[in-house]
């Protein structure tokens, strides 16, 4: 109740109030005071905050350094920690300055792209650049300007044509990029910019506090309800044209039969409106005009090349509900055979935690559930849980989760800094799948993912195995909508806890048996963000017994210490003769030893090598077959397999 009275406590705009649908400027000091009064930690606007703030709102606008001048964030830094003091009286005059300054820069690297890549340009292999942002400051002046954008055009053009793309048409690309850069500068209006600097504050509190604008909290609801209301195409941008890359199946557009993957939609019209020109329009805007409520009709014009001809056309199809089932729970069974014993095996890919808040929405409990019933009536012998790629999302579906695996007990305690844990359990006493038990993580598995498998790992129910250890968030976020349709808080309030009292913060879940990844880089991880939370312990809460079946269709053997060394060795041999796996630990160590720098002839170099498997990734990643082909055959989830085989022949 506490939040809910503080965000009705927002001052509005006078005029319009009961529509507002735009942040004003005297509305965000409220805002700010709403968001302190309930984090976890930065309960005051101090000077840190403040420059937090400042610092993240820089970074946002010109997150490579070759934007700006050193000048111009210093006259910038001292505008912006003044506008604390203006905005609650309506004054952001000086986001509209630096907005203008913003484009004026845009504008001045556009000038020096086409003045290098102009005439009889031709790539300089000796030629580096520094990635990392944090070992560059931002130039003194033109001629510095130029010598950085020099380097990083001779890059992006070395990248663009490993891509197979000719040095011509790579020019123009890269070109083209930066004039949309132009354009999108332009676009930063009044309401964007106060957007930015509340979205800024907000991270400034942690990495995962977040002020939502309406248009991201509508984004926000479809990814964790896997549900919204369009025409069904996967959509891409390639040189300022929106492309059709996919048909979702089943969608309005596959029962219309009009589009094709490649077509290029130009323009769109609502119902009887006029079209209106989606030519270099940001993707995200483009989407916006293309989905709409359930039962409407957009008109697209779309332009099909036929050989090296083209026709344009228009297309008239009926808005329904598109269901994102591709990025939900999915099983794919595969088979292992040893000394005469075959083993099958579920392999189950959980690309997040979701789940809608609307009466019969898709949530990742239920269809896990699902999953995991139907292999047991399919009598596996083991099954694989891939939280590789998984973020998190809700937590209670992660408890629920948990709970199809032990009998019951508690998962996870989440705390703020002034009450008591609490605790959240598995109670419905039924344990679904007793038998070898593995879950992949990564340093891209966050927050649920690292509450799933840190509390299977203290339970000794599964065997870890991936990446080194997770991502590291341990923090609870909260999402509350503001009142008169302005968008969304998100809120860090608790810190979150595994049985055994260990906060994943910072330090994440290791895995048990790792193997290479190119996500096990020093600056992957919760302690590399800006300003993250540190980590925290808490009293252990771990119920073993409770959480062991007793009957025999539901007691599982615990993953001990003998078991993880057997299959530990095993795998070792295996990685150290794989191919893949050395080329990702080549690769790995010649990025630490380069301390950020990339060089050109490097670029170069990888861009002839493996030519024929990279096409071959690229055109099954263009298909929902192909992407599901591609992620079993990852070496990740192949070892995965072969560890899981290991482990089912030996308790044979």
């Amino acid at each position: 109740m506490k939040i809910l009275a503080s965000l009705i406590a927002i001052t509005l705009s006078p005029v319009s109030v009961s529509y507002a649908q735009t942040l004003q400027c005297q509305q965000v000091p409220s805002l700010m005071n709403v968001f302190m009064s309930n984090h976890i930690s930065m309960n005051r606007l101090n000077d840190e905050l403040k420059n937090r703030t400042v610092t993240l709102f820089l970074k946002y606008m010109d997150p490579n350094k070759q934007l700006f001048y050193k000048k111009d964030v210093e006259k910038m830094t001292s505008q912006l920690l003044d506008l604390f003091n203006t905005m609650g009286s309506g004054n952001c005059a000086v986001l509209g300055e630096i907005s203008a300054s913003l484009v004026e820069r845009a504008q001045e690297n556009l000038g020096i792209v086409k003045e290098v890549l102009q005439g009889e340009f031709a790539l300089r292999p000796e030629i580096r650049y520094q990635t990392d942002t944090k070992k560059r400051d931002y130039p003194s002046d033109l001629a510095q300007k130029k010598t950085v954008l020099e380097a990083a055009i001779h890059t992006q053009i070395a990248t663009i044509t490993a891509g197979d793309v000719k040095l011509p048409k790579a020019k123009e690309q890269l070109i083209k990029r930066y004039e949309l850069s132009v354009k999108r500068s332009k676009e930063m209006n009044s309401g964007k910019m106060i957007n930015l600097f509340a979205e800024s504050f907000a991270h400034g509190l942690d990495p995962h506090s977040d002020y939502l604008s309406p248009e991201q909290l509508d984004e926000f609801k479809i990814s964790m309800g896997l549900s919204l209301e369009g025409i069904g195409v996967s959509l891409s941008s390639d040189d300022g044209y929106t492309v059709v890359q996919e048909i979702i199946p089943g969608g309005s557009a596959d029962r219309a039969g009009a589009l094709k993957p490649k077509d290029k939609i130009i323009a769109v019209a609502q119902d009887k409106g006029e079209p209106v020109s989606i030519v270099d329009l940001d993707l995200s805007d483009v989407v916006k005009m293309i989905r709409g409520k359930k039962g409407t009709k957009v008109k697209l014009t779309v332009v099909r090349l036929q050989g090296k001809e083209s026709e344009t056309f228009d297309v008239v199809i009926v808005r329904d509900k598109v269901d994102m089932k591709e990025q939900a729970a999915k099983v794919d069974y595969q088979t292992r055979k040893v000394d005469g014993k075959v083993f099958k095996i579920a392999v189950i890919e959980l690309p997040s935690f979701y789940g809608g808040s609307e009466k019969n929405s898709r949530n990742c409990y239920d269809d896990m559930k699902a999953i995991v019933e139907e292999a047991v009536s399919k009598k596996v012998d083991g099954i694989i849980l891939d939280l590789s790629t998984d973020g998190g999302g809700l937590l209670q579906d992660a408890v629920r989760i948990a709970g199809l695996f032990i009998k019951s007990g508690p998962v996870v305690a989440t705390q703020d800094l002034k009450m008591k844990p609490e605790i959240l359990s598995d109670e419905d006493n039924k344990v679904y799948f007793n038998g070898p038990f593995m879950v992949i993580t990564t340093r891209q598995s966050a927050s649920a993912s690292e509450i799933l498998a840190g509390a299977m790992k203290d339970y000794k129910r599964a065997l870890i195995v991936g990446g080194d250890h997770t991502y590291g968030k341990g923090s609870v976020q909260v999402l509350n909508p503001l009142p008169f349709r302005l968008g969304a808080m998100k809120l860090t309030t608790q810190m979150f806890y595994l049985p055994g009292g260990v906060s994943t913060q910072f330090g994440g879940v290791d895995s048990d048996i790792s193997m290479p990844t190119y996500l096990d880089l020093d600056d992957m991880g919760e302690r590399y963000m800006d300003y993250a939370l540190p980590p925290s312990r808490t009293k252990p809460f771990i119920q073993a017994e409770l959480a062991k079946g007793q009957s025999l269709n539901e007691k599982w053997t615990p993953v001990d210490d003998a078991l993880v060394q057997y299959l530990r060795e095993r795998s070792a041999k295996r990685v150290s003769k794989n191919s893949e796996f050395n080329e990702i630990q080549k690769d790995l160590e010649d990025t630490k030893k380069n301390e950020g720098w990339i060089k050109v002839a490097d670029i170069l170099k990888r861009s002839g090598k493996d030519k024929d498997k990279r096409k071959e990734k690229k055109d099954l990643a263009s298909t929902a077959q192909g992407r599901k082909q591609l992620w079993i055959k990852d070496p990740r989830v192949q070892e995965s397999l072969n560890i899981m085989t290991d482990w089912l022949a030996r308790g044979k």
